[in-house]
């Protein structure tokens, strides 16, 4: 049993003591010596809902020398997250088609007696024995094998999503779910979109939408590509998707979460679909708040992504677009790929970062400490909000001591005594933790980001699933 002692609420600011009953030993993950039992002054620390990432690349199955559901699950659960949406362009993408042998990724899906990499990931506990120290729902490609040329069939999916005959559901059929719809990576295509937003109307799930989509160019347009001598992407790629969903969403009432915003154009049509009142939502990531093109000078392919690092002026954008409650949550785009790959020059290397175990303290560091939110609305970007995107309920603090105002008394809240252990998902963080980002230090096996040897500020100390502890640092040296 671990006992935390003075612990502060993240919303009420009450003091309270933090009783965790057990350690979820076959999850656990424990850095360095951390403690895990006994009695801990907790008065520099902050207990929240755990945080949600609506925006994950786990590469399992089919590139899993870049990142596995293992590896990539304690990158979650080091960065404070409970839950992840997983994207569905691994290797076979996950649109419920039967797996053919011989394709990418085929092999790994059929000898674990799967017929569709959608069974394989819900199954995948099962399979290789493990259990992962985060939970997690899927999103299933928008088009057949993201190809874009034809939208998925329901038929094969939409028997995994929840309320669908759950009593018949296997327990791995029901604790991970396929929630949404997207094609990241890529735009849903002019030729599957009509057919895709039906689908979308007649599961009721969401259409989450890469909304950039760009034929030639590498890194942003302007002044930087043309020093770098790199073909460029201009900006109102991102503005054409964003204007043709919004229009989408105005004629079908589907709910289309546009991810990883980057401009300010973009940022503006989203801002006048919300005035109207359409479903929109969108999501931006810690890269765009934190760095712009120029960056590329100084971090190289480290810092390669899509969309592309924009201008200074846009990374401006972006941070206003937060602070004025344009932008509804966080995302990291986690996307692991090998050192190998970025090597190989701005037109070659794939893009994307890694991202799960520095979010939060990128995201202090920029939007905290500058000034420009405070600290309980980083959670709500970074936990509350996503965490209701990817169907799942943040854990309220306030709702289990049974009250929602601050309390002159100190109490203490069991979390073998809730009504729902089973339902309890909190961080603990450390808010003025200082610390460099390592990741040579990173539980993800992939090492690509422009972070490294950033100071930062904010540290998750421990993770919490199912009222069980999942992950400690707490005590060890950082």
């Amino acid at each position: 049993m671990l006992t935390l002692h003075d612990i502060r609420v993240w919303d009420t600011e009450e003091r309270i003591d933090v009783v965790i009953p057990q350690v979820d030993e076959a999850r656990l993950l424990r850095e360095n010596g951390a403690q895990i039992s006994g009695d801990i002054d907790a008065s520099s620390m902050t207990i929240a809902p755990g945080f949600a990432d609506p925006h994950v690349h786990f590469r399992d199955p089919g590139q899993t020398y870049k990142e596995s559901m293992v590896s990539g699950a304690k990158a979650a659960a080091s960065g404070g997250y409970t839950n992840v949406l997983i994207m569905p362009n691994t290797l076979l993408a996950i649109d419920g088609e039967d797996a053919v042998d011989g394709e990418p990724g085929a092999q790994e899906v059929l000898s674990s007696g799967c017929r569709t990499s959608l069974e394989y990931l819900q199954r995948y506990e099962d399979i290789h024995g493990v259990q992962l120290p985060v939970q997690y729902a899927l999103s299933v490609c928008a088009s057949k094998g993201r190809e874009g040329k034809e939208a998925s069939d329901p038929a094969r999916w939409q028997h995994e999503i929840p309320g669908h005959d759950d009593e018949s559901k296997t327990s791995w059929q029901r604790e991970h779910p396929v929630v949404a719809i997207s094609d990241d990576g890529s735009a849903v295509t002019p030729d599957t979109l009509e057919e895709t937003l039906r689908n979308a109307q007649a599961t009721g799930l969401c259409l989450i939408e890469h909304c950039e989509h760009h034929d030639t160019g590498a890194v942003n347009d302007g002044p930087i590509a043309r020093q770098l001598g790199v073909p460029g992407i201009p900006a109102d790629t991102e503005l054409a998707i964003v204007e043709r969903d919004i229009d989408a969403a105005r004629r079908t009432g589907v709910h289309i979460h546009f991810q990883h915003v980057s401009t300010a154009l973009a940022f503006d049509a989203i801002r006048s679909a919300k005035a109207e009142g359409l479903p929109v939502t969108c999501e931006t990531a810690p890269h765009y708040l934190a760095l712009c093109d120029e960056d590329l000078l100084r971090y190289g392919t480290m810092a390669k992504m899509n969309p592309p690092l924009r201008s200074a002026a846009d990374r401006q954008a972006t941070i206003a677009a937060v602070a004025d409650g344009t932008v509804d949550m966080l995302a990291t785009d986690h996307a692991p790929h090998t050192d190998e790959e970025k090597a190989r020059g701005f037109v070659d290397a794939p893009n994307g970062i890694i991202g799960l175990e520095c979010a939060y303290g990128v995201c202090h560091k920029v939007l905290v400490e500058g000034g420009y939110i405070d600290e309980q609305r980083l959670i709500e970007l970074m936990s509350v909000a996503p965490s209701r995107l990817v169907g799942h309920r943040p854990t309220d603090v306030a709702a289990l001591l049974n009250t929602s105002s601050s309390c002159a008394t100190k109490r203490v809240l069991d979390l073998a005594a809730v009504e729902h252990p089973d339902q309890v998902n909190l961080v603990i963080l450390d808010t003025t933790r200082r610390w460099t980002v390592d990741p040579e230090r990173f539980h993800s096996a992939a090492r690509n980001t422009p972070f490294a040897g950033w100071e930062v500020t904010g540290l998750p100390l421990a993770t919490i699933i199912g009222s069980s502890l999942v992950f400690s640092r707490l005590d060890a040296a950082v």
